[in-house]
């Protein structure tokens, strides 16, 4: 049972351009998906862990890098290893106690908004 304050610190649709996918036609390394990425994490409040200057914050700047990172990446199958990296890199803050992240590929389907995967995760208990 969560109980007190809760801080929510998230990053919406950030576009990166990433070599992945399934289809024949997304194997073309000169033709990368473009994704669009959402990261959404909660922590107590106050946050409990300080940085080594002694500031308290979630920094979304990191998550943003890591995702953009993605764009020189070796080609990647499933968005699956793209959210489990995220996700994994998300809980390497130790105020982080859930997150939930979303990848969808906004172009892959003429007839779709977007397809995509999500995951919510909590970090396990100690």
């Amino acid at each position: 049972m969560i109980v007190g304050d809760r801080v929510r610190v998230f990053l919406t649709d950030v576009c990166v351009d990433v070599k992945c996918g399934l289809h024949p036609w997304e194997r073309y390394p000169e033709h990368p998906n473009r994704l669009l990425v959402n990261v959404e994490v909660t922590a107590a409040w106050p946050l409990r862990h300080a940085h080594p200057d002694g500031s308290r914050f979630i920094d979304y700047d990191r998550m943003r890098n890591h995702i953009l990172g993605w764009r020189d990446r070796p080609h990647t199958d499933l968005l699956e290893t793209l959210l489990e990296d995220l996700v994994a890199e998300v809980f390497e803050d130790p105020n982080v106690e859930a997150c939930r992240v979303s990848i969808a590929k906004p172009d892959i389907f003429n007839e779709t908004g977007r397809a995509g995967v999500e995951l919510s995760r909590q970090r396990p208990a100690v």
